[in-house]
């Protein structure tokens, strides 16, 4: 199992992300190959519904997704490319801002724990969000090639 470094363009910078083929689970710890093939049982605990039910339709927009790859024609992926790579940008500044909540320690219990679910979220989103980036760049650059 070998490490996959993926160099993702988010605005003027250059974002080099190391993304293992590899995800450790965020709940068990063990290693899951892909994040998109992740099970049930491996995904992240929400203290709402409403969050695990948005964290299934997620999931499951990236499934398809990925799925659709295979047959889609390259402008849409191209498409598709430079609308993740600046959702990518949006991920990651919204992991940041509640990881920075969850330091502060100024939360009430009910809002430590939506920041947790958020968080959560986002760290999850972020993974799928790279791994769908990366296919996409292979299948622009074999297109080219």
């Amino acid at each position: 199992m070998s490490d996959l470094s993926t160099n993702v363009s988010v605005g003027k910078k250059s974002v080099l992300s190391k993304s293992s083929k590899v995800t450790k689970s965020p709940k068990y710890g063990f290693d899951i190959e892909n994040v998109l093939e992740m099970k049930e049982k491996d995904f992240p605990v929400f203290t709402l519904a409403k969050n695990k039910a948005r964290f299934f339709r997620m999931f499951t927009w990236y499934k398809n997704k990925n799925a659709w790859l295979s047959v889609a024609p390259l402008s849409s992926v191209k498409k598709l490319f430079k609308e993740q790579t600046k959702g990518l940008e949006g991920i990651r500044e919204n992991k940041m801002d509640y990881e920075m909540d969850l330091e502060q320690g100024t939360l009430t219990p009910s809002q430590r724990s939506y920041r947790l679910d958020e968080l959560n979220m986002c760290k999850i989103h972020e993974k799928m969000a790279v791994y769908l980036i990366s296919s996409m760049q292979k299948k622009i650059k074999i297109s080219q090639h």
